[in-house]
């Protein structure tokens, strides 16, 4: 059921609000070229595809509302057997799972993703606050647990938190952005089969990169994820590396991926 459906709205109306001051307020560069509000959008939250899987019509709704405001895709399952087959069936940033649901419940469509090895963020949302469901939750492969009713800002936030952790690592260890395949294991990168040489610290660069694609990561966070806490490093050393790497990547009809977005960092196009 449906609770605190006005506070509900009155957010969605505060997002969208929100939304249409930003598109007056702030331009975004990428390599020095003005960006439109709808590509800036797309690059910063690198829409993020979002499935809720929620027999209760109208919270469905007002959360894909909300969703969609901040700028992410969103699938709907109104019972557990859809959310079953779409979890399983195509690649989702999170998972957003009622516990109740008609066909299945929570529990099993969380069990039966997992089940696939689908290491996709799930977060429960439902009216059951008992620390046995929380369990069985987290037990069964559950991110994260929130009881309705919820903020609509703190599961944004939430969400946000999910995208901000790197990639997991696929079977075979590989990272990939189009052509480009770095291999965690043999620690090589290729790009449409060509060997590309990179040094120790321009591998990690990339790697970060492609653990975060189409995400803007800030120069700070490459630092501390490729250098020590200890280490001195010059001002423009992550410049520096970046342009290396481009130049490595820089092949025949190939585009740069790795862009520029100014006064925030970089981002590795899908």
């Amino acid at each position: 059921m449906l609770h605190n459906r006005a506070k509900f709205e009155t957010y969605i109306n505060s997002t969208l609000l929100i939304q249409l001051k930003q598109l007056t307020t702030y331009t975004y560069y990428i390599d020095a070229q003005p960006l439109d509000f709808l590509q800036t959008s797309a690059i910063l939250s690198a829409s993020m595809k979002i499935l809720i899987v929620e027999d209760d019509h109208d919270l469905a709704h007002a959360l894909k509302e909300s969703l969609i405001a901040g700028n992410y895709s969103v699938d709907i399952a109104s019972d557990g057997g859809e959310g079953s087959f779409l979890g399983k069936s195509y690649d989702y940033d999170a998972i957003l799972l009622d516990y109740s649901l008609p066909k299945k419940d929570g529990l099993v469509v969380c069990k039966d993703i997992r089940a696939t090895g689908k290491s996709t963020p799930i977060i429960f949302l439902t009216v059951i606050d008992t620390i046995e469901t929380k369990v069985a939750a987290f037990n069964n492969g559950a991110d994260d647990y929130m009881v309705k009713p919820f903020s609509f800002e703190e599961l944004h936030a939430r969400l946000k938190a999910i995208h901000r952790r790197p990639a997991a690592r696929t079977e075979k260890g590989l990272l990939t952005a189009g052509d480009i395949i770095l291999d965690l294991d043999s620690h090589t990168v290729h790009r449409a089969g060509k060997a590309i040489h990179l040094t120790k610290k321009e591998f990690g660069v990339l790697e970060y990169l492609l653990r975060h694609k189409g995400t803007v990561v800030s120069r700070v966070l490459i630092m501390e994820y490729v250098w020590s806490a200890d280490s001195d490093i010059l001002s423009n050393t992550i410049e520096t590396h970046i342009r290396n790497i481009r130049q490595k990547l820089k092949l025949p009809g190939k585009a740069d991926v790795i862009k520029n977005i100014a006064g925030h960092g970089y981002v590795m196009t899908p």
